[in-house]
């Protein structure tokens, strides 16, 4: 089955010009019928959401298209994708504790407050290092 880029776009959820972008930019080669009009396969919509994957992992456009060229290449560029991807994931690990830490402060915040106004009054310490009775200057 076949869909047209229209068709393709709402499948996979992003707009024509960014299928059209990533055809320019080499990440994707949809077939084309007798009228030169794009098709696009079922095989692409797998690979569009990959790619939508690594995209929001924060992989860069130069990174997306190095992946799609090794891709392209064939099983000579696994050892090659591999450690790109294995390097995408540790920074996304980064990033997600990084996140999480930030996640817990802005929980420990609210639940401050939510005990202010409750009327438990006490010192908000933020770091294990302020000197007790410290105030945080940031409340």
């Amino acid at each position: 089955m076949t869909y047209s880029i229209g068709e393709f776009a709402e499948i996979i959820g992003v707009n024509k010009s960014t299928l059209r972008y990533y055809e320019l930019e080499g990440l994707l080669n949809p077939q084309r019928d007798e009228n030169n009009l794009r098709e696009y396969t079922e095989q692409d919509i797998g690979w569009v959401r990959f790619l939508l994957h690594l995209k929001h992992s924060g992989m860069s456009m130069v990174e997306l298209k190095q992946y799609t060229e090794w891709r392209a290449m064939g099983e000579g560029t696994i050892y090659d994708r591999l450690h790109l991807l294995e390097q995408r994931k540790g920074k996304v690990e980064q990033e997600m504790q990084t996140l999480q830490e930030s996640l817990n402060i802005l929980n420990q915040k609210i639940m401050f407050y939510h005990d202010q106004i409750k009327g438990d009054k006490y010192e908000f310490v933020l770091y294990s290092g302020q000197k007790e009775g410290a105030k945080d200057e940031s409340t």
